[in-house]
């Protein structure tokens, strides 16, 4: 392997770190406040809005069961609208955070879902409005399994950041297409591949130590109220 092709690895590697940063990053924000508002607008949750909640989750389902390839090429004008392009690494973060966002908020509606609502109902009692619920009770107990959550959604944001590389989207995909199959350097496409497993397997367990962590943080915290 030329001394070109390992700068270009680690060009990619680079790009394919910043696509998944910003696209997580950005999903994150859009998608926990939207997985919060699928589960306090729930049936028989404390802000009930079944026609907003069921529109919200029409439009999550849609975008989750759209293939991510289709959805690249589906926004291509909207891609354009917001970066000017529809190529290269700026343009695959839009369709990155758009497939990633709905992903998370349901990730996010599933792991509120796990708090007992018993304890919501104990600080509804003493007369904690919605948004303190939401603030004190939902997120930092469902904190661990928001956290795993946003672990499963970066794995995924890299394996769709490889597949951004059919369309010209940049990154370790777009170098494994370009000199592994195009030109037939199987010791590109390996290293590509080896270089993805690394990548995944490191956000993985950092994922999972700080998940552990907090979840032992939570369960000593309510060991000490209970003493």
């Amino acid at each position: 392997m030329s001394q070109h092709v390992i700068f270009q690895l680690l060009e990619a590697l680079l790009e394919t770190l910043h696509m998944v940063a910003v696209s997580g990053t950005v999903a994150s924000v859009l998608g926990i406040p939207l997985g919060v508002i699928l589960v306090v607008t729930g049936p028989g949750h404390i802000l009930e809005r079944r026609a907003l909640n069921r529109v919200l989750g029409t439009i999550v389902n849609a975008v989750r069961s759209t293939p991510f390839i289709i959805l690249m090429v589906a926004i291509i004008p909207f891609t354009r609208l917001v970066v000017g392009t529809s190529i290269g690494t700026a343009a695959a973060i839009v369709p990155l955070t758009i497939a990633a966002t709905p992903f998370i908020a349901r990730l996010v509606e599933a792991s509120l879902r796990e708090v007992d609502h018993g304890l919501i109902e104990a600080v509804q009692a003493m007369g904690a409005s919605p948004l303190q619920i939401v603030r004190k009770v939902l997120l930092p107990e469902a904190l661990p399994g928001i956290v795993a959550g946003l672990t499963i959604t970066l794995v995924s944001l890299t394996g769709f950041s490889a597949m951004a590389g059919f369309v010209g989207g940049g990154g370790l995909g777009d170098l494994g297409i370009r000199y592994g199959y195009q030109r037939f350097q199987g010791d590109v496409m390996a290293a590509v591949v080896i270089i993805l497993i690394l990548l995944v397997q490191g956000v993985q367990s950092a994922g999972d130590v700080l998940a552990r962590r907090l979840n032992k943080r939570i369960i000593d915290r309510e060991e000490s109220k209970a003493r």
